[in-house]
């Protein structure tokens, strides 16, 4: 049996630890290059009253600092997105005109799988005003009705705190709104 020197298995774990952290990133993991996430085609998913899953309770620290919960008993809008996330900058400006349009509404982002001082730079630039929770742990609460399943997705929830709707893309005002309308109409 062969002796290993201490200073050669050393070096072996030093070579060995980084190409495997390098390849666990390419498998769409814990990376944030816009390659390693799946992009929503726009489609919108709506769920009839009665069938419906209770939304988890979102609360929890925000971009700026602040312990932020969601009120029961309102119809809200939950926009998951990360700043490096493309079709995310792309529909950033609707959001924040839709939060403008439908003030009673509110509109909660929730923060995935990216860096805080860059969303915090995104969220200056395109002037969104509704709050960013900051723990990407909460789409595990979505995971048995409709799960964010790609970035941006954009979830409504009903008065009563279930999972109306996902938009699994870019939303347009005209389709979020519709929702919107829709589950207030209910």
């Amino acid at each position: 049996m062969q002796k290993v020197k201490p200073l050669a298995l050393i070096t072996a774990l030093l070579l060995t630890v980084p190409l495997l952290s390098l390849s666990a990133c390419s498998g769409g993991g814990s990376s944030t290059t816009e390659e390693s996430f799946v992009v929503g085609s726009g489609a919108q998913t709506f769920i009839k009253k009665g069938s419906r899953v209770q939304a988890p309770p979102l609360s929890g620290m925000t971009l700026t600092g602040v312990n932020y919960t969601l009120e029961p008993g309102k119809i809200a809008v939950i926009n998951v997105w990360a700043s490096w996330c493309s079709p995310c900058r792309a529909e950033a400006p609707t959001l924040v005109a839709l939060s403008e349009k439908y003030p009673d509404v509110p509109f909660v982002g929730i923060l995935t799988r990216d860096n805080l001082v860059n969303a915090e730079a995104f969220v200056r630039t395109k002037n969104i005003t509704y709050p960013t929770l900051i723990d990407d742990a909460l789409l595990i609460g979505f995971s048995k009705s409709l799960p964010a399943n790609a970035i941006p997705s954009t979830i409504v929830i009903d008065r009563d705190g279930f999972v109306a709707a996902r938009v699994s893309g870019i939303v347009t005002m005209g389709s979020l709104s519709a929702l919107i309308e829709r589950v207030q109409s209910e």
